[in-house]
Order: C-alpha cells, then structure tokens, then sequence
C-alpha cells in the first residue's frame, strides 16, 4: 500500500477536525503544523475562545446550511460515544425581537431566529414557546437540544485522536503555504498541503486573501451556571454587539458574550463593553445571579477576546495549485467553525482524496 503524504496548516478546530477524518484512512501520513496549538490564547488563534456551541445560522439551501446540517450527527456521535471529549448536550432558548433585522448581529442570526427553521428537523426536541410564554418585546422564541463544547478539552481531545493512529503535530511558522510541503516528518515532499490556517490566510504567501476579514468577539467568562444556553437576535446598546451564554461541558464555566465588531483588531477586553455584557446576561437571564443582585452576582474567571475569521462569499473550500504544489484550502468560517467543523472537513477531505487519486493516476 503507498503512502499519501499530507501535511496541514492549522490546529484550530478546521485542521484538528480535517486531520483527524484524514486520519482514518491508514495509508495517509499526516503532519500538522501550526504557530498555535490548544493550549495557547492568543488574538489570531480563534478556535480556544469559541463558546463553542451548535446554534445553526446558515440558510437551508446554501452550502453553510449542508455544512451544519453534516456536521450535527458527529457532534452528537461524540457526545454520546465520547465523554473525554468534553462536549455535553445541553438546551438551547433563542428569542428573536423583530426589530433588530438589518443589524449586524440581527443579520448573523437570522436564519437561527426563524419561528419554523430548517434545522429543527436535525436537533432533537425543537418547539416554538407558544405566544403568552413570551416577554415584552420578543416577538417569538424556541428551544431544542443542541451541544456545548468545552473547547480546552475538545482540542486536544481531536489531537490524541489524531496521534493514535500516528499523526505528528510540529509547531511552524509558515511565510508561503508552497514551503509547507517540504515540512512533512517524514523529510518527503508532501503530495498534498490542507491549508487551515483562519484569518492568517490574509498575509500567507501563495494565498494572501484579501476577503478575510475580522471579526472581534469579547467574552466574560463565569462560574455562574444560568443552567440552559441562552441568545437573543440583537441588543439596544449596538447594532454590532450581541447577548448570549453557554455553559462549556465539565467544569469549563459559562462563556457570556459578546460582540460581532468587523474589521476590529483590538486584543485587548474593553472594559466597558465588559459592563454591558454582563448587564445583558443578567437582564436577559436574571438566574444567571442570585435574587435581587446586579452583575456584582457574576464570579467573572477571565475576560478574553478573539478574532472570527470571517470571509466575504463565504469559507473557501477548494483545490489550489501553488508554485506547483497541490493545495486544499479549508478557512474563513467566521463565527460558526465548531458548528459546521465536520461538514466542512469532509469536503476538504473529499478534495484530499481527488488530488491523490489524480497524482496515483500519474504514478501509473
């Protein structure tokens, strides 16, 4: 049996979720490499911030939609089957107010907010709230059963996945993804390079995406259990900041957020957007605190701020030829990486597997 060299760029959730479905197949030697890797925070490694959660926001006939819908029975296959994984189910309330269509935020999650949306055929126990259930204000809401991924457990969960069937992991730096391909561990030019490494393909040499933008995310991280997950479609403080919260499985807290700020840079918590998402948190989900108290109730971890790596047209899922070196490109999935993560690794192992079946052919 020959062996398929593959070396991938990236340990986000994208190339740790590509690498360890390339991984199945016993005749691929595979070799990661990445500037981070689960353990590190750092502004431009997107993955570790991420709630990360299964709130699906593409629309049904688009490829985001198929990209969730694909990736919902992994999530659920490992949840059941897998409890070191650190993902756990949990129920997921969404309120929509009407009025914060044409926000950035009311924009992202639009098709989320649907009374009757595509997904509720794909998560388990969808119901809308009937009408006298709902607030002032909330125009109509649901729950279904979804996931939460403790992310500081996932990650390097997918990596001993990986190293069990011998993928070798190689912090890099990498100026031209074409260089990659001298980089396998196994001192032999790779046959193939997965390129997923995220908003980082805005400066990488050979790719250089200009489409990728930047998409800041805060978050305030609590002890405080609000013992569901919770988002709404907008907030009244900013069309581009956003209230939810998610409890991360095993002990890894409730990720309170947020915002959804093009084009942002800053790595730094801004301290007053801080106050106003927890103020959201607790005026949307007053359980969040005890009785009668304000956000003094919140026992805060860490605050923290990261990047989506948002493409305009969409995540760049394609064949590529650089400097003759044949390139997958799996990045630019802004805010939803966790919750499309297998439907989109698949396609890329899918084109994975058509550039090795094209080099087998010239072989023979």
């Amino acid at each position: 049996m020959s062996t398929n060299n593959i070396v991938i760029l990236g340990a986000g959730v994208s190339g740790l979720t590509t690498a360890y479905l390339l991984s199945k197949d016993a005749s691929n030697s595979i070799t990661v490499l990445a500037k981070h890797m689960p353990g590190d925070y750092d502004i431009e490694y997107a993955s570790p911030w991420a709630g990360a959660n299964y709130l699906p926001v593409g629309k049904a006939s688009s490829s985001h939609g198929k990209w969730e819908r694909n990736t919902w029975p992994a999530l659920k296959e490992i949840t059941e089957k897998y409890p070191d994984a650190g993902i756990h189910f949990q129920d997921a309330v969404v309120y929509n107010r009407t009025k914060d269509q044409g926000s950035a935020t009311g924009d992202w999650f639009s098709e989320l907010v649907q009374k009757e949306p595509w997904y509720k055929d794909v998560v388990p126990d969808f119901r809308n709230f009937p009408d006298h259930e709902l607030a002032p204000g909330i125009d109509n809401a649901s729950v279904f059963t979804s996931v939460c991924i403790n992310t500081a457990i996932y990650l390097p969960w997918l990596i001993g996945q990986c190293r069990k069937t011998g993928v070798v992991f190689k912090r890099a730096v990498i100026k031209h993804v074409a260089d990659a391909a001298s980089l396998h561990h196994s001192g032999k030019k790779a046959d193939v390079v997965v390129n997923c490494t995220g908003l980082s393909s805005r400066k990488l040499g050979g790719v250089n995406d200009d489409k990728l933008h930047p998409i800041r995310g805060q978050v305030v991280v609590v002890r405080n259990d609000p013992g569901a997950m919770f988002s709404i479609s907008g907030t009244d403080d900013a069309d581009d900041e956003i209230t939810y919260m998610m409890t991360r499985a095993a002990g890894g807290g409730t990720v309170i957020g947020g915002s959804y700020q093009k084009d942002q840079w800053d790595p730094l918590p801004d301290p007053n957007l801080a106050v106003r998402i927890m103020k959201r948190a607790v005026a949307l989900v007053p359980q969040l605190v005890g009785k009668g108290q304000g956000i003094e109730g919140l026992d805060v971890i860490r605050h923290g701020v990261g990047l989506r790596p948002f493409r305009e047209g969409g995540p760049r899922i394609e064949a590529d030829k650089v400097n003759g070196v044949s390139v997958v490109h799996n990045y630019g999935h802004g805010g939803f990486g966790y919750q499309a993560s297998f439907g989109c690794a698949a396609e890329a192992v899918e084109l994975v597997n058509g550039v090795l079946r094209q080099k087998g052919r010239a072989k023979l």
